[in-house]
């Protein structure tokens, strides 16, 4: 396990708790959208500082008492073997611990709730079923696992173990309104989906960062058609 990064405050990443954000390296999906390539391409991950280990928790020491939890993300966190111990040790401190992930490992997921080391899931959900395996990086025999693999994650988020979040970025050129119109039907009904504009910014696809995002009443169009599927629906 390799820490890439540390925000030391967020206020929006988790919500309803003042955080930090730990970034781990290395990610199994190859998005062309994803603004983090340090944190996904091997030959970038090589070239990024490591923060130590002991250090990342000499931080979350000091910072006891002033913040509520800890937010992990990657890349994609549930790739690291070592994920239980790092989250029983961020527990043993008196944190929270919020999970972002891509869903694709459903069993690691289940693993940490049965654990009691997570509070709150956020899943990133990509692409409507039949765009799926294209949009991140997948084809061939792999794409039915993979599949597989997101649909068990969503139902499992849906149980309502702990909190738990859905959200899509809306990607100009790679998604229509269809895509998310299909993306809420395929998850309803849930407690909270969140939209994201796209940031065109180091985009694994630098033919991306061209891309003009979504204007406000592009995003407030499509938030109308689907608000009435979820508890919460925002734009971020």
């Amino acid at each position: 396990m390799v820490i890439g990064g540390l925000q030391k405050l967020t206020l929006i990443d988790y919500p309803g708790c003042l955080a930090c954000t730990v970034f781990l390296t290395g990610c199994n999906f190859r998005c062309p959208f994803c603004y983090s390539a340090e944190l996904v391409l091997p030959e970038k991950i090589a070239t990024q500082p490591e923060i130590p280990r002991k250090d990342f928790f000499d931080f979350l020491k000091q910072r006891k008492g002033q913040l509520d939890g800890v937010v992990i993300c990657g890349g994609e966190p549930t790739i690291n073997p070592g994920l239980v111990d790092f989250c029983s040790q961020i527990k043993k401190l008196g944190y929270k611990i919020k999970l972002d992930t891509n869903g694709s490992n459903p069993a690691v997921i289940a693993n940490l709730l049965k654990k009691k080391l997570l509070d709150y899931i956020a899943m990133d959900v990509k692409a409507p079923r039949d765009k799926y395996p294209r949009l991140i990086g997948f084809n061939g025999a792999s794409s039915v696992y993979l599949l597989n693999n997101i649909q068990k994650s969503i139902d499992l988020l849906k149980k309502g173990i702990v909190d738990y979040e859905f959200r899509t970025t809306f990607v100009p050129g790679l998604h229509t309104k269809d895509d998310i119109l299909a993306i809420t039907q395929w998850l309803k009904p849930a407690k909270r989906f969140y939209l994201q504009n796209f940031r065109p910014e180091k985009t694994l696809d630098p033919n991306l960062s061209t891309l003009r995002p979504f204007q406000a009443d592009e995003l407030a169009g499509c938030l109308e058609s689907i608000a009435p599927f979820f508890e919460t629906v925002q734009i971020r």
